[in-house]
């Protein structure tokens, strides 16, 4: 498998923006089960005229409470907001059973959910054409985001690893794209071979920009592959954990 070959004019940067952050109540407008370990869920709220979110990899804070009262904060993507009727898509990716996960599972439409954020955006600009996106479930959100926004001249390469094939996602967008569908058990996601068992058979070309969104563990192996053993200039490529085994909460960074 090959990534098509586009001579870049320009090598990317990623330019930092903050924004300001606030508490903001929202309302459950509608639930539905995209695929057996995909939940989406539309919120609404009336503070959401001032929402930004300017990077399809941000995330933002879900706050839920706990058993004993206590505030728990998970990051999730957004998937896609509408200034029009201020309405927020987030999609939960159900691979454990911690509260946000089980907020989404009994979630209904008139439900309250607060969020918080997103604090900042990491844009990646640059004359792009090609990129290759690496990730697991929980990095869907991102990877459709980015793919449902780009332009008819972009071309992407995705491998994706997921449970089985039911929880395959198709993506509205006028860009090319070509995707490579993982399935292994979601017992065994913090596991890089999978993924190496692909990608060794991918062409990237030095302006194809990689970006990878796994468990911490394995994102660092796909990291180093590319930037070790495939010596891909590190300025082409854009890694992070989106979580970490055994560790709630957690996310880890690679900049």
């Amino acid at each position: 498998m090959t990534a098509a070959l586009t001579s870049a004019t320009t090598p990317p940067t990623v330019r930092r923006v903050r924004h300001e952050t606030r508490i903001r109540p929202l309302e459950v407008t509608a639930v539905d089960r995209l695929t057996p370990h995909m939940i989406r869920i539309a919120l609404r709220g009336d503070d959401m005229a001032d929402f930004i979110s300017a990077s399809p990899d941000d995330h933002l804070k879900v706050l839920i409470d706990g058993p004993e009262g206590e505030r728990q904060m998970r990051d999730y993507t957004p998937r896609r907001f509408s200034c029009e009727d201020q309405t927020l898509l987030l999609d939960f990716a159900v691979h454990d059973a911690g509260p946000a996960t089980q907020w989404a599972l009994d979630a209904r439409p008139g439900d309250q959910l607060n969020i918080g954020g997103p604090r900042g955006s990491r844009i990646i600009e640059g004359d792009i054409r090609n990129w290759l996106l690496i990730g697991d479930e929980t990095a869907l959100p991102a990877i459709g985001r980015r793919i449902e926004e780009a332009s008819a001249d972009t071309q992407f390469t995705t491998v994706i690893a997921i449970p089985g094939p039911d929880d395959r996602q198709t993506f509205d967008t006028a860009a090319k794209v070509n995707s490579v569908w993982i399935y292994r058990p979601v017992a065994d996601a913090a596991k890089a071979e999978p993924f190496m068992k692909v990608i060794e058979d991918v062409t990237v070309t030095d302006d194809t920009f990689v970006w990878i969104a796994a468990e911490g563990l394995v994102t660092r192996g796909l990291r180093q592959h590319f930037l070790d053993t495939r010596q891909h200039p590190p300025n082409w490529l854009k890694a992070a954990g989106y979580w970490v085994k055994g560790q709630a909460d957690t996310t880890e960074s690679f900049e």
